[in-house]
């Protein structure tokens, strides 16, 4: 592991119930990447994100997370999971469900303090959400609720953000601030997202690792043809958007 490693995975394999997630999976992460990760679902993206956090410990292989292992690390991840399943009818605000990221600092029983709340309300400015502190979480569309999961999970300062799906709740008006905040976030942090959206991945993210089981190429956002057809297991239909919209891979 070099001294620029956030995160290292070496030969990492996972199965559950005798069915392969992860086979000798070999990835490195710097300290200011932006890596989107894509492949089919059930290809093992949200595996690979909870091995990190060290919520699944690998069969075989070997995982370094911050110079630590993920156990050790996990203070210092801001993790948001693609679904945040909760009752929109729960009376809690938008600065509590923040608060809430700081419990790794503070532990579960220990009271907010001054410290915390002024954290709270810097991150909740930086995602444009500070006049929604005192609103009902329920009551925020699926954009406003997404930032404020995001505002949770950096409400820790965390060296580490994974995010899981973020824009699968983000209408498409919203998707433009929201990776340019990542962008912003990329110069304090290591990035590592999942996400379905191969045009919007290659775009905006720094490097793609393709994943299905096996991880097929990890390096830059330039990806072929073939690499994407052996990770989709088929051939991949792209269209490219100009003035005039075109085929570039071959019809599936």
């Amino acid at each position: 592991m070099t001294s620029h490693d956030t995160v290292r995975l070496e030969n990492v394999w996972v199965s559950y119930n005798g069915t392969p997630a992860l086979e000798g999976v070999n990835l490195a992460v710097d300290e200011h990447d932006f890596l989107g990760v894509i492949g089919p679902n059930g290809g093992g993206k949200s595996t690979l994100l909870k091995v990190i956090l060290g919520l699944i410990t690998p069969q075989r292989g070997s995982v370094t997370v911050l110079g630590s292992s993920p156990d050790r690390s996990r203070n210092r991840i801001g993790y948001v999971p693609q679904h945040s399943d909760y009752d929109r009818d729960f009376p809690v605000s938008v600065m509590e469900v923040v608060l809430m990221g700081r419990y790794g600092k503070r532990g579960m029983l220990k009271p907010y303090n001054e410290s915390d709340r002024e954290a709270a309300e810097k991150v909740l400015a930086r995602v444009g959400m500070l006049s929604h502190a005192r609103t009902q979480i329920g009551q925020l569309s699926g954009g406003q609720q997404q930032r404020t999961f995001i505002a949770r999970a950096l409400v820790s300062d965390p060296a580490l953000l994974l995010l899981d799906e973020p824009t699968a709740s983000v209408d498409s008006a919203m998707q433009t601030d929201f990776y340019e905040l990542l962008e912003q976030l990329k110069k304090e942090m290591a990035i590592i997202m999942v996400s379905h959206d191969i045009g919007a991945v290659s775009v905006f993210v720094d490097k793609i690792a393709c994943l299905n089981v096996q991880l097929y190429y990890h390096g830059s956002r330039e990806i072929t043809p073939e690499i994407l057809e052996a990770t989709y297991k088929c051939p991949v239909q792209l269209i490219a958007h100009g003035d005039i919209p075109h085929r570039v891979l071959k019809e599936h």
